[in-house]
């Protein structure tokens, strides 16, 4: 491991060890898909992945009193954003899932002192057309900035081809809140913004490991930030969607870290 302006450029074993802690992120993902379904409160997901990521999967919630600087501790082990909220909302036993909603779950686990962070979009029962577009467009949005995400690129590769993407679409990308590096700390260095053009921002090296998740509105890109500190919504009420992986980048081009 070494670091130049604060940006920690991983070697392959450590890469390696993230692998296997970024690969929990996901299997924890499959293990609670079956059931995030209508008529379930969030907050009863957030206690079964609690209890799988501590007794099966032998690891820790990253989430769980995590406090930035400044900020309230986070009160839960994920975070489960329904509709309109964007990211970082807080489970809760009064919010139950109903058919036509669209919900992120996003988990963070720490093993051996690596750290991930992977998020998936579900869709409850019978959705929109609105929301079923959202999220395919966003699904989308990621698997081009992953292409993006070249050694010997720049990190404005990877935000113009999210942001274009989403714009083609009548979209618009959260621009207050992006990827960041991911290893031996939650957030590392560099903050991934996703509103910058091609060719300009850090160069892309191996060895550096960060994640894409751009959260892509129906509507205006604005946020506000709810009372609790932490729920982050959609400034105009509308549909917003988002997806996560980590990444490392190599000689050959990215491993996706949360890919089984």
């Amino acid at each position: 491991m070494s670091s130049k302006d604060n940006i920690i450029i991983y070697s392959p074993e450590e890469i390696e060890a993230m692998r296997h802690v970024c690969r929990l992120a996901s299997e924890l993902l499959d293990y609670i898909t079956p059931f995030v379904k209508a008529g379930v409160s969030t907050l009863y997901l957030d206690d079964l992945m609690l209890e799988y990521t501590e007794k099966t999967l032998g690891a820790k919630s990253a989430c769980l009193n995590y406090a930035p600087a400044g900020m309230t501790p986070y009160p839960r082990a994920t975070c489960i954003s329904v509709n309109n909220v964007i990211c970082h909302g807080i489970p809760s036993e009064n919010e139950i899932l109903i058919d036509g909603d669209i919900i992120n779950v996003d988990v963070s686990t720490i093993l051996n002192g690596y750290f991930s962070d992977a998020s998936r979009m579900f869709t409850i029962g019978e959705v929109s057309p609105e929301a079923e577009r959202i999220v395919r467009v966003t699904k989308e949005c990621v698997e081009l900035g992953l292409k993006a995400a070249k050694p010997w690129g720049h990190l404005g590769d990877i935000a113009y081809a999210i942001n274009s993407h989403a714009q083609e679409n009548g979209y618009s990308v959260v621009e207050e809140i992006g990827g960041h590096g991911i290893g031996l700390e939650f957030n590392e260095e560099p903050w991934i913004g996703y509103h910058t053009k091609p060719g300009t921002e850090m160069l892309i090296v191996p060895g550096m490991t960060f994640t894409i998740e751009p959260m892509v509105n129906v509507g205006t890109y604005e946020v506000s930030v709810l009372e609790d500190d932490w729920t982050t919504v959609t400034d105009d009420g509308e549909l917003s969607a988002h997806f996560e992986h980590s990444i490392a980048v190599t000689d050959d081009g990215p491993i996706i870290l949360t890919a089984l």
